[in-house]
C-alpha cells in the first residue's frame, strides 16, 4: 500500500511514531525518509532489517551500516534485526550447522556493538521463516550471544515459544516489543505443517489485541516489574486486495488501541 495512505491513517488513529517498514517502502535516502515521516507528523522508532547472519562468506556490517545512516537523519533509536534465511519469503528455511550458529552469534554481537557506537539499540527479532524461529533457537541465541530480544508476541507464539513464559524467565533481555495477538488454533496448524505462514496470515491468524490467545496483560505487567522503558510497537498484519477500498486494518488497529489504553489505566 502507498506510504501516503498508510502514514495518514496512522496519524488519524492517534499513533505518534512508526518503524520505517520493509526496505524500499519509504525512500531509501535518509533525508527523504525523514521528510516523509515529518510530513505526516510522525516520529521514528527505528527499522526492521532482515540480514543474513549465518553465512561465513557474507559480512552483514556494510548493509546494516547504511541502514543506520537513516537513523541520523530521520531519528529512531532501535535497530530490529532478523536472521534472514537467504531464501525468498518466510515459508521455508535452511538448517544451520555449528559453524552457521557460531557465525550468527558473532555477527549479532558485532552488529549490536556497531549500533551502540552510533547511539542505537540493537535487538533480535525471532521471526517465522528466519533462522531464529522456534523455541530452542530462541533459547540458543539467549545463551550464545549478548544481543537483547524483540518480543514479538505473535511470531514467538507461532514459532512455539510462549511469550508470557519467555518474559517471566528473560525479562531483562527484552528491549523492544512488537505487539500482536494470535489465534492459537491457526498457529498450531502452522506448527504442524498444515498451513504455510502466508496462508495463515491470509486466513486471519492475527487479530486485534485482546481478541486472540496472547495474554498481553501479563506481558506488560512482567515488563513493568523490571522497569522496561522501550517501545511497544503495534503491528496489525493482514493480507488485502491490491487496491483495497475499505478501511483495511484501520478498524482492527482502533480496537487494539482501545485495548492498550485499557491496560494502561487498569
Amino acid at each position: 500500500m502507498d506510504p501516503s495512505r498508510v502514514l495518514a491513517e496512522m496519524k488519524a488513529v492517534g499513533l505518534e511514531a512508526t518503524e520505517f517498514g520493509p526496505q524500499g517502502w519509504l525512500p531509501s535516502a535518509p533525508v527523504a525518509r525523514a521528510e516523509t515521516l515529518q510530513g505526516f507528523g510522525l516520529a521514528a522508532v527505528g527499522a526492521f532489517v532482515p540480514v543474513v547472519l549465518h553465512d561465513p562468506d557474507h559480512d552483514p556490517l556494510p548493509a546494516v551500516s547504511l541502514e543506520l545512516d537513516s537513523f541520523q537523519a530521520a531519528g529512531g533509536d532501535v535497530l530490529v534485526l532478523a536472521a534472514n534465511s537467504g531464501l525468498a519469503g518466510y515459508d521455508e528455511r535452511p538448517v544451520l550447522d555449528e559453524l552457521g550458529w557460531a557465525t550468527m552469534f558473532a555477527n549479532l554481537d558485532r552488529l549490536a556493538e556497531l549500533a551502540a557506537s552510533r547511539g542505537i539499540k540493537a535487538t533480535l527479532h525471532p521471526h517465522v521463516g528466519t533462522m531464529v524461529e522456534k523455541r530452542d533457537e530462541v533459547l540458543r541465541v539467549l545463551a550464545g550471544s549478548q544481543i537483547p530480544l524483540c518480543l514479538d508476541t505473535g511470531h514467538l507464539l507461532i514459532g512455539g515459544t510462549d511469550p508470557v513464559e519467555l518474559v517471566a524467565a528473560y525479562a531483562g533481555r527484552i528491549n523492544h516489543v512488537h505487539a500482536k495477538d494470535v489465534r492459537v488454533d491457526l498457529a498450531k496448524r502452522v506448527q504442524a505443517g498444515e498451513l504455510t505462514y502466508t496462508e495463515a496470515v491470509r486466513e486471519g491468524i492475527y487479530v486485534p489485541l485482546g481478541e486472540g490467545d496472547v495474554n498481553f496483560g501479563a506481558i506488560v505487567a512482567a515488563l513493568d516489574a523490571v522497569g522496561f522503558d522501550g517501545w511497544y510497537v503495534l503491528e496489525q498484519d493482514t493480507i488485502l486486495a491490491a487496491e483495497p477500498t475499505d478501511e483495511g486494518p484501520v478498524k482492527d488497529v482502533r480496537s487494539s488501541i482501545r485495548y492498550l489504553r485499557g491496560l494502561a489505566t487498569a
